[in-house]
Formats: structure tokens, C-alpha cells, sequence
């Protein structure tokens, strides 16, 4: 019986690859991925963090709307304590929403990640001249605001059609974040050529482990730490990416916002030992430098 395959990449076992390491010889490259949403009001897809009725969802439209007010203020005043760069994860439509939370990221420098026009829609139900208009009018509007083109793409909802891999190296992407299958780089095939996937958790992830699996705060670090320590453990025999994923809205609530300080203090602490750095930075090195090493 042969199975239907995506044929964007072959499978390869993490132990049979050939070896390599970061910039300064480091072997665990760590990124925060930090997602800023924004949704309609009363229509589209909405994330429910409680469960919800009839539109207008005032509770969970609010609800989420408390991280682009609040949480991701004190999520930035977090990383900075902490000298660590991100990776920001951005629907276009924060532009209009919300300057100067983008004005905020910006002034730190901040990597931004192409993430859709809004997580009101997702781009797998679309036919393939609209999923082409999303691409392009999301990279367009960062583009706009930002002076250069975003580097790197994470679907909505990590949604893809059968042609989203290529559409994005078409309309010139260099990475992905959409596949959760390894804890390296892999080149993926595409129409267009190679497109970089790179590790994006789904398990070092707040919406997963708090929303879906209903982890406590303290349990989230816990697992953030115990996940940072096994990988660097690991990664003295295979170079390794650890992502972090973050929403504002959920880990930019107080409490949580405590247990996170807990948790990214533990893995900054030992930054001479890691690469601290954002999905572009890596994406970048693995072009520029680990073209032909990686699967």
C-alpha cells in the first residue's frame, strides 16, 4: 500500500545528518516567536478562550484584544529586561490597528514575520488566485510600514492549501514556520524552488499547552524550562532549533506573565552557551552558510 505524500520534503532520521553548528560554535539556537492578532468584530474566525455565543463574542473579542493593549507592552518590557530578541509573528492588520504597538516593536528592532492579514481567515479554504491576493497584500502592508519585505511566513491558524509552500517562495519568501515536524532546518520543495522550514512548536506554545490543554501557568514554565534544558543537553550531538511561541493575549495576563519572567530568565542566563536569536537570523545563516549540510 502506498500512502498519499505531500512530497515537500523525504524523510530523514535526526540521527543520520550531517554536523554543523551556530555562529560561535553555538549548538541550541533558541527564538521567541511572539504573535500580535487581530480580529474582526462579530464575524470571521475567533479564538475561544471561553466558550462562546451568538456574534458579537464580546467576552473572547475582548479577551484577545487585551493583549494588543496590555499584554504585549509588558511582554516587550519583558524581553528587554532579559536583552532577547524576537521574532514578531504580525497580522497586517495591526498596522491600522494598533501603530504604536507596532511603532513599539519596531524601536527594539524586532524581526517581522509575515502572518496573514488577520486571524479572522485562514488561507487553506481559499482557491489559489485568493490565497496569492492574502500573500500580497499582507507582504505589501509590512513592506509599506517596515522599509523591506518579510523574510519569513506563518499561516493563520498554521493553514496551508496544497499550494501555500509555493505560492510563498513565488512571492519571494525564504522561510516557513507553518511545519512543526523537526528540531532543525529542513528544505522543503516547492514549484519555485527550495523554501527553508523552520521549527515553530507546537508544544513550547502557549495556546496549545494553556488554551487547549488547560496547563497552569507555573506548569507552562516548568515545561519551558524543562524543554530548553533537554535540548541543550541534546544538542551536544545534533544542532538544534528551539522555538517559543507566545501570544500576548494569554501569556501577557499577569500571573502568567510571572511564570514566563521565571521560565525566559532560566534560559537567557546561560546566552553564552546558546544562540538567543530570531527565525530570520536563522534562516539566514542555513542560505548563507548551510545551503548543501542541511536535509
Amino acid at each position: 500500500m502506498r500512502l498519499r505524500s505531500h512530497g515537500r520534503y523525504d524523510y530523514s532520521p535526526i540521527t543520520e545528518r550531517v554536523d554543523y553548528s551556530w555562529p560561535g560554535g553555538a549548538r541550541l539556537a533558541v527564538y521567541v516567536g511572539l504573535n500580535l492578532e487581530h480580529f474582526a468584530f462579530g464575524e470571521g474566525l475567533g479564538a475561544e478562550l471561553a466558550r462562546g455565543g451568538p456574534q458579537p463574542d464580546i467576552l473572547n473579542y475582548a479577551w484577545r484584544d487585551y493583549g494588543n493593549r496590555v499584554g504585549a507592552f509588558r511582554l516587550l518590557e519583558l524581553l528587554d529586561d532579559l536583552s532577547f530578541p524576537a521574532s514578531v509573528l504580525v497580522n497586517s492588520a495591526m498596522y491600522a490597528y494598533a501603530p504604536q504597538l507596532m511603532a513599539a516593536v519596531r524601536a527594539r528592532g524586532d524581526e517581522i514575520v509575515g502572518h496573514g492579514r488577520t486571524n479572522s481567515e485562514r488561507q487553506s479554504v481559499l482557491d489559489a488566485d485568493a490565497e496569492r491576493t492574502l500573500i500580497a497584500e499582507a507582504t505589501q502592508a509590512i513592506t509599506a510600514a517596515e522599509g523591506s519585505p518579510p523574510a519569513g511566513w506563518l499561516s493563520p491558524w498554521i493553514a496551508e492549501s496544497p499550494v501555500t509552500p509555493d505560492l510563498l517562495c513565488e512571492a519571494g519568501y525564504g522561510y516557513t514556520l507553518n511545519w512543526c515536524m523537526d528540531d532543525q532546518p529542513v528544505w522543503m520543495r516547492t514549484r519555485a524552488g527550495r523554501l527553508l522550514s523552520i521549527p515553530y512548536p507546537q508544544e513550547a506554545n502557549d495556546i496549545p499547552a494553556i488554551v487547549a490543554r488547560k496547563d497552569g501557568a507555573a506548569y507552562f514554565a516548568d515545561m519551558l524550562i524543562d524543554n530548553f534544558d533537554e535540548m541543550l543537553e541534546q544538542s551536544r550531538r545534533q544542532p538544534l532549533v528551539m522555538g517559543i511561541a507566545l501570544h500576548p493575549y494569554i501569556v501577557g495576563q499577569p500571573y502568567r506573565l510571572r511564570q514566563l519572567r521565571r521560565a525566559l530568565t532560566h534560559i537567557a542566563a546561560p546566552r553564552d552557551q546558546v544562540w538567543l536569536t530570531r527565525a530570520g537570523d536563522i534562516s539566514r545563516h542555513c542560505h548563507e552558510h548551510l545551503a548543501d549540510l542541511l536535509p
